[in-house]
């Protein structure tokens, strides 16, 4: 589950993960800004945590299969969907993505001798048509890869996993608009290792940029998703420094969005604390109603009523902004797909 935010330059509207499109169309403007954040969700987490404690060869092979199943059970073209009806409401002008995965096979399966290449789910290029489906065009302007793991399967073929972060914008819009310049991406040089039986496996995580001339107002927009998955919090503490220092270090307004897996609310991690000494704003904070949690909905999606107690996904901002309005989209009921999932975690 994430924010949509409006943010604007001198006059911002920032979109931090979902916002309602009637909350947000009274304050557009000429220099207005709409960004949402979107952790899609891969879904596979329980499983991928069961290879790594997997105990022999064929324990791995059942294993590396159930992560390849649990894919589809969460059911990503039908959430995408549903995803693509929450886009639709807020018409974001850009869009960041965490767990964007591509997953890809292999037969029959070699290991990672050889990188396996037919796709098999590509969340982003799902996303995408279920978007164009509805008219709305939007492009992928920015991706940064993360943790790619490629392994045998009791199904007989390979299973490769790549995460990525990846950022969006409106096709629709004249370069008077939106343009786009300077799309960097980076990796952080602090990262969770996991222990397994057939090695260590690092969790590589990393954030993705663009500098957007919005409507005469230049911004640079960071997505990214910090480690969750390690009980040492210096890790992510780690990753939000290097953030800063890297697609921080810029003149210009900034806005950061993302899973940052950093709670405000109980202060479980350093990193949300990090950011905003570094003197940026928490968007929600500022126009926010309510608790704004974002996190999250059981595993397999199916819970009938919302379980969200988190707010982990954030919008923070730095330099002249007026942040004109914010909301978490796709916590509702009603915004769950005909088999009845959420949208996402």
């Amino acid at each position: 589950m994430r924010y949509s935010m409006l943010v604007a330059t001198v006059l911002v509207m920032l979109i931090c993960g979902p916002v309602a499109a009637e909350e947000l169309t009274p304050f557009r403007g000429e220099r207005t800004l709409t960004v949402m954040t979107q952790n899609v969700y891969h879904g596979v987490n329980a499983e991928l945590y069961g290879v790594a404690t997997a105990t022999d060869f064929r324990d791995l092979l059942i294993k590396v299969a159930a992560v390849f199943n649990g894919y589809h059970t969460r059911n990503f073209p039908e959430r995408a969907a549903a995803l693509a009806a929450e886009i639709e409401a807020s018409r974001p002008d850009l869009i960041g993505l965490q767990e964007a995965v591509l997953v890809r096979t292999q037969a029959p399966a070699d290991g990672a001798a050889t990188p396996a290449g037919t796709v098999a789910l590509d969340y982003v290029q799902l996303l995408l048509d279920a978007l164009a489906a509805r008219g709305l065009a939007y492009e992928v302007i920015g991706t940064s890869f993360g943790w790619d793991a490629e392994l045998p399967s009791a199904l007989g073929i390979d299973v490769r996993h790549t995460d990525r972060e990846v950022i969006l914008a409106r096709k629709d819009l004249s370069t008077a608009d939106l343009k786009v310049s300077n799309v960097q991406a980076g990796h952080f040089t602090t990262n969770c290792v996991i222990p397994t039986r057939i090695g260590t496996i690092t969790i590589k995580r990393g954030w993705v940029s663009a500098d957007i001339k919005i409507r005469g107002t230049r911004v640079r927009v960071v997505s990214t998703h910090l480690d969750g998955d390690c009980p040492d919090p210096a890790i992510q503490t780690a990753q939000s420094m290097e953030l800063l220092q890297a697609a921080g270090a810029t003149n210009l307004p900034l806005v950061f969005i993302g899973d940052f897996n950093s709670d405000p609310i109980t202060g479980s991690t350093a990193a949300y604390g990090t950011l905003t000494a570094a003197g940026f704003t928490d968007a929600w904070g500022v126009a926010g109603v309510g608790p704004g949690f974002t996190c999250c909905q059981e595993s397999f999606l199916l819970n009938p009523g919302s379980t969200l107690s988190r707010r982990i996904d954030l919008v923070l901002v730095r330099g002249d902004f007026a942040v004109l309005g914010i909301d978490v989209v796709g916590d509702e009921s009603s915004d769950r797909t005909p088999s009845g999932l959420w949208p996402s975690d």
